[in-house]
């Protein structure tokens, strides 16, 4: 039996009377399948015509509100989520988070894998360690990541350039210079598996090879995942043709929510609380309370049965004796909401669980969370410079007297 010619995106779109962004949010939420070739995507006719009977018989919503679409779907070919599973370039991020964080981000960056790649800060070092200093000491360190950003940029003669090879190289620099302008241990070791973790790794002289791993981990799993709101901010940025160093400026900002990229500081105060007694039931109410939403640390659309990332770092905490207290928090905690809610771990309580284990603060997993995600955010951008400019420039509706 031949097979059924397939139906072009205009045609699918057509069939089900909805515009082609609508249809593109049917496929990015996975109710419907597509192939894309060199000459585009193209969909199977009789699953197209079956998901036309189930919109039939779905009765009209009523409440005057969205079913919840996207505004709109911005295709990327970085990271991929399906089957509840994250990939990079199509390879799960199960078999890049043993692999050293700088190959991981080189490869995204440029698309070589290279075993032996070390980022290093360029010039403006000195003059970012400046600018961070003179913060107020209420200041954190994301704080200072953030100033040392406009410092790189100021001292970059390059910095408007959208040429992909100077993007990429800039991209590398920037985010060794993140991670240089902390303030440093005094008996920090240089000679870690990555230059990175001289700054990042707490007790970094002393740090166990474990340890390192675990951290290492984090940052490559956080490197991206789909179009975040930070993801979103940067590539309006870089729609704009803003500077890498303005992309990043943008994520940033967008990074800086407790929805988002703080996430992690409320999961890891949940889990010291337990870790220091408390009952879990009372911890996570407590944390309700605290936060006026959801338990910090659970819940993911994108992966209804359960975060990939999270499993991955919570196994290898719990495959670590020296961390049993906080596997024993993180389960007893776990424990409770899935008894409440059904809900699963997300990242954002894997990363809590990190800092804790690894004796870092609360607020650390920012750190890892922003360093992480530049590399993410400028691999975006340089999709974007390549798309036409102000692509990303919605049209507002005035609503008002």
């Amino acid at each position: 039996m031949d097979a059924l010619p397939r139906l072009t995106a205009e045609q699918t779109a057509e069939r089900l009377g909805v515009k082609l962004e609508t249809l593109y949010a049917y496929v990015a939420r996975g109710r419907l399948g597509r192939e894309r070739t060199a000459d585009g995507s193209s969909f199977d006719p009789l699953e197209v015509e079956r998901f036309a009977a189930s919109r039939r018989r779905r009765p009209p919503a009523d409440t005057g509100r969205s079913e919840g679409r996207p505004l709109m779907v911005i295709e990327t070919d970085f990271a991929s989520i399906e089957d509840g599973e994250l990939r990079y370039r199509g390879r799960p991020v199960d078999e890049l988070a043993a692999e050293p964080f700088e190959t991981v981000a080189h490869w995204a960056l440029t698309g070589a894998w290279d075993a032996t790649a070390r980022f290093t800060a360029g010039a403006g070092l000195d003059a970012a360690r400046a600018v961070a200093a003179a913060l107020p000491a209420a200041a954190g360190d994301r704080d200072r990541q953030l100033v040392a950003v406009s410092a790189f940029a100021a001292a970059d003669p390059l910095r408007a350039s959208l040429d992909p090879v100077v993007v990429a190289s800039a991209a590398e620099r920037l985010v060794a210079g993140m991670v240089e302008v902390l303030p440093t241990h005094a008996d920090a070791a240089p000679d870690l598996p990555s230059r990175l973790f001289a700054r990042l790794a707490p007790r970094a002289s002393a740090a166990p090879a474990a340890d390192v791993a675990l951290l290492n981990a984090a940052l490559v799993l956080l490197l991206d995942h789909d179009i975040a709101v930070s993801t979103l901010a940067a590539r309006a940025a870089a729609s704009a043709r803003a500077t890498p160093y303005g992309v990043v400026v943008a994520g940033l900002g967008a990074l800086d929510s407790p929805l988002h990229g703080n996430a992690s500081r409320a999961a890891h105060r949940l889990l010291e609380r337990v870790v220091s007694g408390a009952d879990p039931a009372r911890a996570v109410a407590d944390a309700v309370v605290t936060t006026h939403g959801p338990v910090p640390g659970f819940g993911q659309p994108l992966y209804p049965d359960g975060d990939p990332r999270a499993r991955i770092l919570l196994g290898m905490i719990a495959d670590d004796p020296r961390h049993a207290a906080v596997t024993g928090a993180m389960r007893a905690v776990c424990d409770v909401v899935r008894e409440r809610t059904g809900a699963h771990p997300n990242v954002d309580l894997a990363l809590g669980a990190v800092t804790l284990a690894l004796g870092m603060r609360d607020d650390d997993g920012e750190v890892v969370f922003a360093t992480a995600r530049t590399v993410g955010w400028i691999v975006h951008a340089i999709d974007e410079y390549a798309q036409r400019p102000l692509r990303l420039r919605p049209v507002g509706r005035y609503t008002g007297p």
